[in-house]
């Protein structure tokens, strides 16, 4: 018999899998692949960012953040500049790659605001640092569970070997 501890845990986990869905199908119903619906999310601040920290951020493999990227370039919304190391380019959102963005993105962030809201008619907003906070420790516990492969191998995470 599941203890209340099992209980609150599955309980997150279908609160998290509703919300995953739900931009699963923000993005299917705004004509875009989820993981583009992401980039366009991570890029819409206004910042540089680069494609390894988007990965990690974001849990967008390597290899599909660099084809997503190469098909947003293509399609001029997308430009790489210069980044901080010269094997990586930075990522920022072109004025027509901004235009798109608030077009495909201003559906969710209306929705968002009003979860929002409504959120906060019934619970304080400690709630999100809360669920920040838990979604930190599970990371962590996955992480003492299963280092990446660049740990294993006594490698640095670009590959190099640890001094």
């Amino acid at each position: 018999m599941p203890d209340e501890d099992d209980e609150m845990i599955r309980r997150l986990v279908e609160a998290t899998n509703r919300i995953d869905g739900s931009y699963y199908f923000f993005a299917r119903s705004l004509g875009v692949k989820e993981n583009a619906l992401a980039l366009l999310y991570a890029l819409d601040d206004g910042r540089a960012h680069l494609q390894a920290r988007i990965s990690e951020e974001w849990l967008i493999p390597k290899t599909t953040v660099n084809t997503i990227v190469k098909e947003m370039a293509r399609a001029g919304y997308v430009r790489l500049e210069a980044g901080e190391d010269a094997r990586e380019k930075a990522l920022r959102l072109t004025e027509q790659g901004q235009a798109y963005a608030r077009d495909v993105l201003r559906t969710v962030y209306e929705a968002e605001r009003q979860a929002l809201r409504e959120t906060l008619q019934a619970y304080p907003p400690e709630f999100v640092q809360a669920l920040d906070y838990f979604s930190q420790r599970l990371h962590a516990a996955y992480l003492r569970r299963f280092p990446p492969a660049h740990e294993k191998a006594g490698q640095g995470p670009r590959g190099e070997e640890d001094a």
